[in-house]
C-alpha cells in the first residue's frame, strides 16, 4: 500500500514594505519584459533579483563574478507575487539580507512599483560562497561579511 502525505495549504506571505529594506536600486522596465498576458514575466522578476543582488556585491562588497576568488552560488531561490507590475513600470528594488552564516547568506529582494510603500513580487536568494576553483564551501571574507551585515535589518514587518 502506498503511503499518502497530505499537506497543509501553503500560507499567503505578506508582502514586505519599503520601510523593511535599507538599499535601493531603480529598474526601468522594457517593453519585452511584459508577455502574452500583459505584465512583467515571471522569468524577468528572477534576472532583476539576481542583477540587484550582484550589483550591490560588486559596488559595496568589492565582488567581481568574473573574477573574485571568492563567489556566491545560487542553491536556493523563491517568488512570490503580490501584484502585477508591467512595462512603463519604473520600479524600486529593495534588498535586505535576512540571513548570514559562515558561507551562506539569504538575500530578500523585493520590488516595488513606483510612488507604492508595498512590494509588488519578492525574491528570495540563498549563495553558498565557496572557493572559484575548488568550488568547496569558503568562509565569507571579513570585508564582503562587514558589508552584509549592514544590509541585515532585525525589525522588519515581514518574516
Amino acid at each position: 500500500m502506498t503511503e499518502i502525505t497530505v499537506t497543509a495549504p501553503r500560507q499567503r506571505p505578506i508582502p514586505s514594505q519599503r520601510q523593511d529594506f535599507l538599499h535601493f536600486e531603480e529598474i526601468t522596465t522594457r517593453w519585452n519584459d511584459n508577455d502574452v498576458y500583459g505584465h512583467m514575466n515571471n522569468a524577468v522578476h528572477y534576472g532583476l533579483f539576481d542583477s540587484v543582488v550582484n550589483r550591490w556585491l560588486h559596488d559595496v562588497g568589492k565582488q567581481d563574478p568574473r573574477s573574485s576568488d571568492l563567489i556566491g552560488l545560487v542553491v536556493h531561490s523563491s517568488c512570490d507575487y503580490h501584484a502585477e507590475l508591467a512595462y512603463p513600470d519604473k520600479i524600486t528594488a529593495g534588498l535586505r539580507i535576512d540571513s548570514l552564516g559562515r558561507t551562506s547568506v539569504t538575500y530578500r529582494v523585493a520590488l516595488f512599483a513606483e510612488n507604492r510603500e508595498t512590494s509588488a513580487a519578492e525574491g528570495i536568494f540563498v549563495h553558498v560562497y565557496v572557493d572559484r576553483a575548488a568550488r568547496k564551501p569558503a568562509s565569507i571574507a571579513d570585508g564582503l561579511r562587514a558589508a552584509m551585515t549592514r544590509l541585515q535589518r532585525s525589525e522588519v514587518t515581514t518574516p
